[in-house]
């Protein structure tokens, strides 16, 4: 346990940041790839409606990505804070708060699903040639919603005592399974959007199994019974602190929500109809999830590092681990600009065919909508690293920009002008303003850690 403590507070932020990123971007990667899988083989099996379907049931997964955040993230800061200022007896009670809120919260969401599954699909746009194919999908994941938000809530726990590699081996053993259960499932046995369903939870399963055998053996702290018994305030306190990462997350799918139910309205205005805009945004949408999800990766790889270092009052290697995390996030997402703006049609065939208006509208889509990828890195880290310092209304605030303050009030107002063109235009413009934000709060919180370095240097 000292080693630990030490190693977060002495070692190189660079090899930390190895040590403890690339494991999270795995491990996000290939949640990113559950649903692209599934897509993947639907979209050669089942065809557009498939694809759209997907679409349609993704605010699912986000809303199971912002529970488990909200308890994930929110519970590996404040164990690495509490960590960091040497109070260990608490630290478990985050830990194991943590993760029995995550088994309840998932299967509450799980049966809440389940009981309005149809009126939920409609409300997140599902055309009605869309609608059973979302069914067929939806009624078999809700069941595995419970490990899929244990294992990703799980794995920053693990991560947090000091363990990114059993986290990455979590996620990748599940995604693996799915992959080959797909294959077998969709293309073999033909059981459609039912079989990529199944294939995916039982992924989703093997991977929670694994969590809880390693929860069981914790490294840095030994956790008891008394640990796992629900506590109020340290719930409130690891929600307080995950929020960022959660209203990230719910904003994503409320955005999704949205912007499925305006492709349908302007797309059946247009010459691609209402089923064809939402294939194409679902695909482009979980296309930009790989760079998504490296990006997050790097986020959450800084978290324990930020947290340890400014519980510890190390406020030099707080600010290494962010720019090294913006400068690695930026390379990435220039490398994916590139792409997305010379090979469109071509990853849109990696998902099956299509008429020619669903490729010109595709081809559009990544273009113009992902025209600011490259500078799309700035918010999500900048929002982890309020969090990891424990300022999660700063977090919260900046969660919202993109999202809530500035892509829905576009996303309604320019389409009025422009029709479906509008809703193409409102990414980049979102993306711009809230990188922006993410400039000026980074910088002046900069300037307070300089102060508080002073002050450190006074009364020492």
């Amino acid at each position: 346990m000292e080693e630990s403590k030490n190693l977060l507070g002495t070692e190189s932020v660079s090899k930390l940041m190895f040590k403890f990123a690339v494991p999270s971007i795995i491990g996000m990667l290939v949640s990113a790839l559950y649903n692209i899988v599934d897509q993947l083989f639907i979209g050669h099996a089942v065809g557009t409606n498939g694809n759209a379907a997907t679409n349609i049931a993704f605010p699912f997964s986000t809303a199971c990505m912002a529970i488990a955040l909200l308890l994930g993230i929110g519970g590996a800061s404040c164990f690495n804070l509490t960590m960091g200022r040497g109070d260990t007896k608490r630290a478990g009670f985050f830990a194991g708060n943590s993760i029995s809120m995550l088994i309840i919260s998932g299967t509450v969401l799980s049966a809440v699903t389940l009981v309005f599954l149809t009126p939920l699909l409609k409300l997140f746009g599902s055309p009605d040639d869309v609608l059973p194919y979302a069914q067929d999908y939806v009624r078999v994941t809700a069941l595995g919603f419970p490990f899929l938000i244990l294992t990703t809530g799980g794995g920053h726990i693990i991560r947090a005592d000091g363990s990114p590699q059993m986290t990455m081996a979590c996620n990748l053993t599940g995604a693996v399974i799915n992959t080959i259960l797909d294959a077998l499932f969709v293309m073999v046995f033909r059981w459609g959007m039912t079989g990529a369903a199944a294939a995916t939870v039982i992924g989703q399963i093997i991977s929670a199994v694994m969590v809880i055998v390693y929860v069981r053996n914790f490294r840095t702290v030994k956790l008891e019974k008394i640990h796992y018994k629900p506590d109020f305030k340290v719930i409130r306190r690891v929600s307080s602190i995950g929020m960022a990462s959660c209203f990230n997350q719910l904003a994503i799918a409320i955005v999704q929500i949205v912007l499925n139910n305006s492709l349908a309205h302007y797309g059946g205005l247009s010459e691609y109809g209402d089923s064809e805009p939402i294939a194409c945004a679902g695909i482009v949408m979980k296309v930009n999830m790989i760079v998504f999800a490296i990006v997050i990766g790097l986020a959450q790889g800084t978290q324990p590092i930020e947290s340890f270092n400014y519980g510890a009052k190390q406020y030099d290697r707080v600010r290494k681990a962010y720019r090294l995390a913006v400068i690695t996030g930026a390379g990435i997402s220039v490398v994916a600009f590139v792409f997305f703006q010379i090979f469109p049609k071509q990853i849109l065939s990696l998902f099956g065919e299509g008429s020619e208006t669903y490729f010109t509208f595709g081809v559009k889509f990544f273009r113009i909508f992902l025209f600011f990828t490259w500078i799309n890195c700035l918010q999500p880290i900048t929002s982890t690293f309020f969090t990891s310092i424990g300022k999660p209304l700063k977090g919260v605030f900046l969660s919202l920009t993109r999202q809530i303050l500035f892509f829905i009030p576009f996303l309604l107002i320019l389409p009025l002008y422009f029709g479906i063109d509008g809703i193409l235009y409102t990414g980049p413009t979102a993306d711009l303003l809230s990188a922006l934000v993410a400039i000026f709060m980074a910088k002046h919180e900069f300037k307070l850690m300089k102060k508080l370095e002073k002050e450190e240097m006074i009364n020492s």
